[in-house]
């Protein structure tokens, strides 16, 4: 038995709702809907979405948000991290983002290392450039400390921490805190279950997606991109994939793990935009309802 309340820190996405700031990822619903969406489903705080979607003025932001009863927790901050030549620029823009979060009132900064601005396929990094990029996480904390954030390291697909292999050179290199995100993790071939064995007291947030291992099988292959996997149900409703949410949230929560989770169920919205109570509210709502049955399972 636990006595946990993990539903109380549940945090929704837009990208839940299909926005996306890739061309041609699909319809971008209003920003309204969205934000009211996410209040009818309950959920408490949202992270920013894709650049420009939600405002970057931390004043508007809480103008849009506050109607809704939502909140600010994090956002995804895409950084150059392993090019001594560009460390400066990288700075610069991890100031300037945990501005925006620490006045919007946020709590967490996702450190997303890419390969370049644009996201350029990756690459492997030499040893020199690991040494860089764990020295440049200890940098960025000193930015999200001085403004009241939490950094936390994002493995994600495309990016230079995506494997097991890079994951696992990140945990034994520094002491950066992670994203756990269920999904990602397990494209890159690292069970979620087995990171929470491996390193709870190193999650500081948890983003929670379900996979269907066959369609990522196929974008690891090459055959599809990360948007077409998405398109093809890369990431189901939470319980319709592979992935052992239950054991996840249960073994963080027997941990003592008391920081947020986000529902974080990529999915792109083809057509037109879909009537009142129908598109992604659906299959959000799904995974609302299998947490709520996990939550009944937890406490019982």
């Amino acid at each position: 038995m636990y006595n946990v309340s993990f539903l109380q820190r549940l945090a929704a996405a837009p990208i839940s709702w299909g926005v996306c700031e890739v061309p041609g990822w699909g319809v971008q619903l209003p920003v309204e809907r969205v934000l009211g969406e996410m209040a009818e489903l309950g959920f408490p705080a949202t992270e920013l979405g894709s650049a420009g979607y939600l405002p970057t003025d931390p004043a508007r932001l809480r103008e849009v948000l506050e109607p809704h009863r939502l909140t600010l927790l994090a956002a995804f901050i895409p950084l150059v991290l392993h090019q001594p030549h560009q460390a400066e620029e990288a700075l610069r823009f991890a100031k300037q983002s945990a501005v925006l979060l620490a006045e919007a009132g946020a709590v967490y900064f996702n450190t997303a290392p890419v390969t370049s601005p644009d996201w350029a396929p990756r690459t492997r990094l030499t040893d020199e450039q690991w040494d860089h990029t764990m020295s440049m996480f200890g940098r960025i904390e000193e930015i999200t400390d001085a403004h009241g954030l939490e950094q936390v390291l994002h493995p994600h697909v495309g990016t230079i921490v995506e494997t097991r292999e890079e994951v696992t050179r990140v945990l034994e290199g520094c002491q950066v805190r992670f994203v756990l995100d269920t999904a990602h993790l397990a494209v890159g071939g690292y069970d979620p279950v087995d990171f929470v064995a491996d390193a709870a007291d190193r999650v500081g947030l948890v983003h929670l997606k379900d996979t269907d291992l066959a369609v990522a099988k196929q974008l690891n292959d090459g055959e599809l991109s990360l948007m077409g996997a998405v398109q093809s149900g890369v990431f189901p409703p939470l319980g319709d994939g592979d992935l052992d949410i239950d054991g996840v949230i249960g073994g963080l929560e027997a941990h003592g793990y008391r920081g947020w989770y986000v529902l974080e169920q990529d999915v792109a919205i083809a057509g037109s935009e879909p009537e009142i109570g129908s598109g992604p509210i659906v299959g959000v709502r799904r995974s609302v309802d299998y947490l709520r049955g996990l939550q009944h399972r937890l406490t019982a």
